[in-house]
Order: structure tokens, then C-alpha cells, then sequence
């Protein structure tokens, strides 16, 4: 699935970080978002019936885009401590990932280093949509 456009990868991407799973049609490359029960809570399925009926009348015309596993996310924090150019922000970080719960603790390292934190969000947008072009391309 080579020929996925950039904005259905940036919205693959982008549900699937706020909680849902992702699906994409083998021919048409239509996109279908269902709420995630892992991840979402108290969520109102009538809602969603249309979607859910259509992949429940048609599931072998669909794949599942797969969201990423923790220690993918481990890994992205990781790649972007490496890059921060800062050594005091870069320590922080790699101390943080060392610590008992490192999503925490990296979280609350970004929140509180200002410019850093608008600079994670940029490159996790950017790590999350080539981990969707990835996955589609393997497909």
C-alpha cells in the first residue's frame, strides 16, 4: 500500500493517538476510526454503528492499522533525547527515561522545559505518521 496519501497518514496517525483503531480499505483507501475500548472510556458505541456495521459486513476489505507498542514509544523518546541539542535538557531527559516510570517522568521533563515541549510534540507528529507510512508500505 505504497500510494497512501499524506493526510490519510497524518489522520491515521492521529487517531490512533487519541484512542482509536484505524482501518484502511484494500481498494478505495477509505478510512474507518472506531473508538479503541482499551483506550477510551465509557464509550457510546451507538455512536459509531454506522462504522461498526460497515467493518462487520465487510471486514475482509479491510486492514487494521496497527497503533504502536510501548516500547516503540520508548524507543521515539529515546531517538528524540538524542537529538536535543541542550545537554542539561538532554540529561534530564535520559534520567528521566531511566527512572522506575519513564513515560511519566519523561512527560513531566517536557512539560516543564518550555520550547522542548512544543519541540516533542512536533517530532512525535513527525515519528508517528513515517510509524503509519511504515506500517502501510509493509502491508
Amino acid at each position: 500500500m505504497n500510494n497512501i496519501p499524506t493526510d490519510s497518514i497524518k489522520e491515521i496517525a492521529e487517531q490512533i493517538d487519541c484512542g482509536f483503531r484505524a482501518y484502511i480499505h484494500k481498494t478505495t483507501l477509505a478510512l474507518l476510526f472506531i473508538p479503541d475500548e482499551d483506550n477510551i472510556v465509557d464509550v457510546d458505541f451507538d455512536f459509531w454503528s454506522e462504522e461498526l456495521e460497515q467493518l462487520e459486513n465487510n471486514h475482509s476489505d479491510y486492514i487494521e492499522v496497527n497503533k504502536w507498542s510501548s516500547s516503540e514509544v520508548f524507543k521515539s523518546m529515546q531517538e528524540f533525547s538524542e537529538l536535543v541539542s541542550d545537554a542539561k535538557h538532554q540529561n534530564r531527559l535520559f534520567d528521566a527515561l531511566r527512572k522506575n516510570k519513564p513515560f511519566r517522568e519523561f512527560n513531566f521533563v517536557i512539560d516543564h522545559s518550555g520550547d522542548l515541549r512544543q519541540e516533542w510534540f512536533d517530532f512525535k507528529k513527525k515519528w508517528q505518521m513515517d510509524f503509519v507510512a511504515k506500517r502501510l508500505n509493509s502491508l
